[in-house]
């Protein structure tokens, strides 16, 4: 992978030891700490587009997940962690204070806003303000699953499967599983939306075996540990203490719930946010709008 376009070209490459590893993790941009958290398929490159503005105004710090591009992918345990989201959130905790930050900003998309949300409800003294990208929780994913979601997220329980039928199956054809899937998710239904040379790093990091395990271990985490941990802070009234910025895109599947306002409400009670004109990937899709949109959440006074 040394060949693969560097698109952030004035930021920082670190490498930040934690407990389940080396995190790799870009970092640029003054002002108040922002955390940037990619999804599935994806790495930090997911941001390259909405960066520099967001740089303008804050300390980025975008790293890789556990198990995904150029980060630490450990063994997983009987429960699935460090994939399940609470370790994972604790994990990008480390990270932060590694680098200086002990309350920071949020913002996360696919998997990595799972973590956000995740991370804030667990530590709500960390987070002042969160934005999630593309998701509603995953409580309402899993006990929403009716015939019309489950076709559209047909990866959820498939990832799940017991190890190794998904691993066995995608590394078959790794980069043709991936194109497909990431062209299925956008508004245009094609690749066309992507830098080629994102692209490239997306392909390099999915072909590896030991990431497509992990990815699997992370959706295996999702149907276990996310689930039940999402189902006790429902049980129990928890929810999310600081200001939520959702947004969506028009095109994507958050769209075709109950609503991502009116879901994102039962978790939190300062909750703004609207779609984007985009499918999944508006960082990508449509980096204009959302950084604009990030922007306006994250200046807010």
């Amino acid at each position: 992978m040394t060949d693969l376009a560097d698109l952030f070209p004035d930021f920082a490459s670190r490498w930040i030891d934690t407990s389940v590893g080396r995190i790799f993790a870009r970092s640029d941009g003054d002002g108040p700490p922002l955390l940037l958290l990619h999804g599935y398929t994806q790495t930090n490159v997911m941001w390259h587009r909405v960066a520099p503005a967001l740089a303008a105004r804050f300390a980025l710090v975008i790293p890789d997940l556990p198990g995904y591009g150029w980060s630490a992918a450990p063994d997983a345990d009987s429960a699935h962690a460090p994939y399940d989201k609470r370790s994972m959130a604790n994990v990008m905790i480390e990270v932060m204070e590694k680098l200086g930050h002990v309350r920071f900003l949020l913002a996360g998309h696919d998997r990595g806003g799972r973590v956000a949300y995740r991370l804030a409800l667990d530590h709500p003294g960390r987070v002042e303000r969160m934005a999630t990208l593309d998701i509603v929780p995953t409580y309402d994913m899993w006990h929403g699953m009716d015939r019309n979601m489950a076709m559209k997220v047909w990866h959820w329980p498939f990832l799940a499967q017991p190890y190794p039928l998904p691993e066995m199956l995608i590394e078959k054809a790794p980069v043709e599983y991936l194109e497909w899937k990431m062209a299925s998710w956008t508004k245009a239904k094609n690749l066309s939306a992507f830098d080629p040379r994102a692209l490239d790093h997306y392909r390099a990091a999915f072909a590896d075996p030991v990431r497509i395990h992990a990815h699997c271990e992370d959706y295996r985490a999702g149907r276990g540990a996310d689930l039940v941990n999402d189902e006790a802070d429902r049980a129990a009234g928890k929810t999310i203490a600081c200001p939520l910025l959702a947004l969506w895109g028009a095109a994507g599947i958050p769209n075709e719930t109950g609503g991502p306002l009116k879901i994102w409400r039962q978790w939190a009670s300062d909750v703004r946010g609207e779609p984007i004109d985009s499918g999944h990937f508006l960082t990508e899709e449509n980096p204009g709008a959302t950084a604009a949109a990030l922007l306006s959440f994250f200046t807010a006074a």
